[in-house]
This record gives C-alpha cells, structure tokens and sequence, in this order.
C-alpha cells in the first residue's frame, strides 16, 4: 500500500508540475496583429510618445510579431523592425528611463530579454516611451537598436508599483480606477 501511495503522490505531483508549467509558459498567450486602428482583442498598433507632448503616434514598422494575455497586463511582447532612422527617433520620442525587459517565454524565439537589456546597458539600443498608461500603471516601452530591429513591452511605472502595492498615488499620477485601489 505505501508503494501505491508515494507512486500516487509520484504522479500526482508530475501532473500538477507538468499543468503548472503548460499554464505560465504556453496558455493564455495570444498572437497579436497589427492593425491600423484596433478594434479587439490580440490586435494593436505601434505608437509612440513625442518629446513635444501631446498624444501618442504611429510610428511606420515591418516585419511584426506579438503576443498577449488577457491575464495579465505584463505578458505583451512584440519584436518588429522600425522604418525611421535611430537619429530621427532620437529627435522626436520621448526617452524612457528605466527600461527593464520582461523575459518571454522561449518558445516566443525573437525576443530575448537579456540580450536586449545588455544592448541598452551598452547603449547599442535605446528605449523610447511608447504609451504611458496603456492601462494604468503600465507604460508600453519600446527599444531600438542601430540596425533598425525593435522589441516593444509593458512595464510598471511609478504610478502603479505604489497603487498596486496598496499605497496612494505619488503627486502627478492620474486617479486610479476603482479596481486598483
């Protein structure tokens, strides 16, 4: 009977770990198309933040790729290349400060967190606001290399690593909604 039991236990735990992994790495994930105005789910389109204000804009780019989950507004990830060149971008967007690439899951082949974040630490790329807000407390951060190639993705801002840690909103953030409070 014991045999039986930590044979049971055996398996039981594999299949929980196995359905564990499958749901983090696989589920859930959508591929997202570009589209020139969205009008649903898993389709967007690439804006970015000018240094002069005012809304967010579309900026020309080829070659897309990108996947989203409705579970969580951290898992979009996009690899595309841009078609204006790297001293126009700097002319025109905002900077972003602090950009951190969130690791995708290996399958998603074209965007590699750490070779991204060492070309900005290089400063063989640089990130560029794409949305603040894009829900709130998440800015969709954009970075581009030299050659052209871009890796967009949605990281906390300062406004929503306090809200969602329960605190109130720093001075200059807008109202959160009521769910996150």
């Amino acid at each position: 009977m014991g045999k039986f039991l930590a044979l049971f236990t055996l398996a039981a735990a594999v299949v929980v770990g196995g359905a564990v992994y499958y749901l983090q790495v696989y589920a859930f994930y959508e591929p997202v198309t570009l589209a020139q105005e969205p009008s649903g789910p898993g389709e967007t389109r690439i804006l970015m933040s000018p240094r002069k204000g005012g809304r967010a804009e579309p900026v020309p780019v080829g070659s897309f790729r990108g996947i989203d989950a409705a579970s969580s507004p951290l898992r979009f990830r996009a690899c595309f290349e841009i078609l204006l060149p790297p001293e126009e971008l700097r002319e025109t967007y905002l900077p972003y400060e602090d950009p951190v690439p969130l690791v995708a899951p290996g399958w998603f082949d074209c965007f590699d967190a750490r070779a991204i974040g060492a070309a900005l630490e290089e400063g063989r790329a640089q990130a560029f606001l794409g949305e603040a807000n894009i829900r709130y407390g998440i800015d969709r951060v954009i970075a581009v290399d030299e050659a052209g190639r871009a890796y967009a993705w949605h990281q906390i801002n300062s406004c929503g690593e306090r809200v969602f840690n329960g605190e109130p909103a720093p001075e200059g953030c807008p109202p959160p909604p009521e769910g996150e409070r």
